[in-house]
């Protein structure tokens, strides 16, 4: 036992110190321009280190411009977690695909990031021009109406700003604007001078087609002026001068919908799209009455999630649908925006046996190949098999209940066979006992009378219990001459009842559910219709019978 305890504490001991040694790598983006400079970041929560890690392998591909370390203690559920981060500003040496090679912090070593560096297309003469400027590009130079245009402002500084600098607003008619996360700031060399760089990225969706004009975007900012080094009087820096530059004014051609997209769907244009489904539970072994929660998601990239349309609804016999709230969410990524929908909805099996749920096509126009394309789900087929849960215990002397399942030559034969022979029966019985029985006599009953079972009913729907209410409705249907669901068929009302009780049972966001509306069809359901007191209020038979 002892040995046991060694052993399990050592292995404690080992995965908590692997764990701690762990040395997590990340940065602030994978794609940038020549001469920019990205932030790496490494954090560790092993508390025992106190040295930095090893940045000579960087040397050959990066320029090592800055490095800072801050330290971190969170408490969580009364749980304190210490943690170190180091964040290095490197300034890649080359073009094309370069990899940060892993670095080591005593035994714990990150994982390499591959970085994407592109050929800059800043303009040099800008650096001549002003301390101060801005420059604003799009992603391209046409898009379909209604697609994504992706702008991207850079503000270039070669001197300090105050932290009062201002950019006006984006505004643009017919076209709707989402900003593309925060605001970004790094730096990047022009004709060997360092430059201060500001970024803001937003993804346009034209509403008409035509051109669009974007226009002129205007920073403002105070400049800090150097402080002599001879000046040893004044204490602070003198007060700068006000700078105030213009991005150049873009335009943008929007095309119409192409004239082979279908007129009767929506209008998708996106640069790639996808959809999933998912079940809970799963299927495979789906019995009558389970709640199976079906849920389609719809993702695309170049979209906001508010453009995705409804995913079609399960619209098929033998299944009640009960529908939730759309989840919709948008992610930031560097091509721009990614909208997704989740459409979720509660299906209900009402009969056993194959039920065929319908394939789900979604149509949309591929704006990166730019042609016509369809991403679909295929049909499929739920196999419902009886729920043994359902199955009421048949009363004595009652028909009994044939299964649906049967086969049907077979249940018409047993049913008529039991009908002949229960009839028969019943009138030899009524027939020996009426010559020993008085003329007046009350029925017994082997279980709640019907008056008994109206006023569980009663009490259920006005306390607003669902559940109760589904039990006094059951045992009350059983003692009717027909079943439920044919008494719901012949009368509007009580259908529509039952179709608010099941929704406030099986939906997963529920209802506030009143029962009045259940009772009150209950009581006006047509008198052919509606179970019948055999003796009357009084228990008594007619006075003077007609």
């Amino acid at each position: 036992m002892n040995r046991f305890t060694v052993f399990f504490v050592s292995t404690l001991l080992w995965s908590l110190q692997a764990q701690a040694a762990e040395l997590v790598a990340s940065v602030d983006r994978t794609r940038l321009n020549s001469g920019e400079t990205v932030e790496l970041t490494l954090e560790t929560n092993d508390v025992t280190q106190f040295g930095k890690p090893d940045l000579a392998a960087l040397e050959p591909l990066f320029e090592v411009r800055g490095t800072r370390q801050v330290n971190q203690l969170t408490t969580i559920n009364g749980d304190s977690r210490a943690t170190t981060r180091w964040i290095i500003t490197l300034l890649p040496r080359q073009n094309g695909s370069v990899v940060i090679a892993p670095l080591k912090l005593g035994e714990a070593q990150s994982q390499p990031i591959t970085l994407q560096v592109v050929e800059s297309e800043t303009r040099e003469d800008n650096a001549n021009q002003a301390p101060v400027f801005i420059e604003a590009s799009l992603d391209q130079s046409s898009v379909y109406v209604q697609a994504q245009a992706i702008l991207t402002l850079r503000i270039y500084h070669s001197v300090s700003l105050y932290d009062d600098s201002n950019l006006t607003p984006l505004q643009i008619p017919d076209a709707r604007i989402e900003q593309l996360g925060e605001s970004r700031t790094y730096e990047k060399d022009i004709n060997g001078l360092r430059h201060g760089v500001i970024e803001l990225r937003y993804a346009i969706y034209p509403q008409h087609s035509g051109q669009l004009t974007i226009p002129a975007q205007i920073f403002s900012a105070t400049l800090v002026d150097p402080q002599p080094a001879q000046d040893i009087e004044a204490q602070v820096p003198k007060s700068g001068k006000l700078m105030r530059v213009s991005s150049a004014v873009l335009a943008l051609t929007v095309k119409a919908k192409p004239a082979t997209y279908p007129a009767d769907v929506p209008w998708l244009p996106a640069r790639s799209l996808s959809l999933s489904e998912s079940w809970n539970p799963e299927p495979d072994h789906a019995q009558l009455g389970d709640s199976l929660t079906r849920s389609l998601t719809l993702k695309a990239e170049g979209l906001a999630s508010s453009q995705l349309p409804p995913l079609p609804a399960t619209e098929v016999n033998g299944l009640r649908r009960y529908p939730d709230q759309p989840v919709l969410g948008n992610q930031n990524t560097e091509r721009g925006l990614v909208g997704s929908r989740e459409d979720r909805e509660a299906l209900v099996p009402v009969h056993s046996g194959d039920i065929e749920l319908p394939a789900v096509d979604v149509v949309w126009w591929n704006t990166f190949e730019d042609h016509l394309e369809h991403t679909s789900l295929p049909a499929r087929t739920l196999h419902v098999a009886n729920n043994p849960g359902l199955i009421v215990d048949t009363p004595a002397g009652a028909p009994a209940v044939i299964s649906a399942a049967d086969n049907e030559a077979l249940w018409w034969w047993k049913l008529s066979t039991l009908i002949l022979a229960c009839t028969t029966l019943m009138g030899f019985g009524l027939w020996w006992r009426a010559r020993w029985q008085p003329a007046i006599l009350r029925a017994a009953q082997t279980g709640p009378s019907p008056r008994t079972v109206l006023d569980d009913l009663k009490r259920a729907c006005q306390a607003n219990d669902t559940h109760a209410t589904r039990q006094a409705l059951d045992a009350w249907a059983r003692q009717q001459p027909e079943t439920l669901a044919d008494m719901a068929a012949r009368f509007v009302p009580l259908s529509d009842a039952l179709d608010g009780l099941n929704g406030a049972l099986y939906s997963e966001t529920g209802q506030h559910w009143q029962g009045e509306e259940l009772w009150r069809a209950i009581r006006t359901m047509p008198i052919a219709e509606r179970a019948q007191d055999p003796l009357g209020d009084s228990g008594l038979p007619p006075l003077y019978p007609k």
